[in-house]
């Protein structure tokens, strides 16, 4: 059982709605030809739908490969504009896409047994000391998941975040989104 989250959008930074250049793939209008934003977005989409249609028409199923592919392809083009500042002792900022962040501690959260990172949403807090709010939902092995899963996500995913990214985890809230059997 998954949950959607109607609230959420899909704007671009140009303002145009992904879903309006999904309808529009084999059309393209005067903003869409010059945007970057909306350039980018419709090459990701293009390969998304060329590998469903793929997906569609194998009749012996679908291989390993090939889902991994549209997986990466999905997951590429989320808002590369969010941009989440940095801790640096050097003069000027440094800043990181959120989606970048979020693969980081999905990978943390991945490496439980048991438990599947499914959709992260990265900000930082407006405190003196750089620090990080995260919301990630998950989906848990019903036969592999272990008492203890949840609070291994929650070490490994405030380690990635001090480790690799160099910010603080001042709050993680874990969804448990899915069951999957495994």
């Amino acid at each position: 059982m998954a949950v959607n989250r109607a609230n959420e959008d899909y704007l671009l930074p140009c303002g145009r709605d992904v879903e309006q250049v999904w309808q529009r793939l084999d059309e393209i209008d005067g903003h869409e030809r010059d945007c970057s934003y909306c350039q980018a977005t419709r090459e990701s989409l293009t390969v998304l739908r060329s590998l469903t249609q793929e997906l569609t028409e194998d009749t012996e199923g679908p291989s390993l490969d090939l889902t991994g592919r549209i997986m990466a392809a999905v997951r590429a083009d989320v808002r590369r504009h969010d941009l989440l500042p940095l801790p640096t002792p050097e003069p000027g900022a440094v800043r990181v896409s959120a989606h970048a962040v979020a693969a980081v501690l999905r990978f943390a959260a991945d490496g439980v047994h048991g438990v599947r990172a499914r959709h992260c949403r990265v900000s930082t807090t407006d405190s003196d000391d750089l620090a990080m709010t995260v919301e990630m939902s998950v989906a848990v092995s019903y036969r592999g998941f272990a008492r203890h899963a949840l609070d291994d996500v929650r070490a490994r995913v405030a380690a990635a975040a001090e480790a690799r990214i160099g910010v603080r985890l001042e709050r993680l809230d874990l969804i448990l989104d899915d069951l999957y059997d495994a």
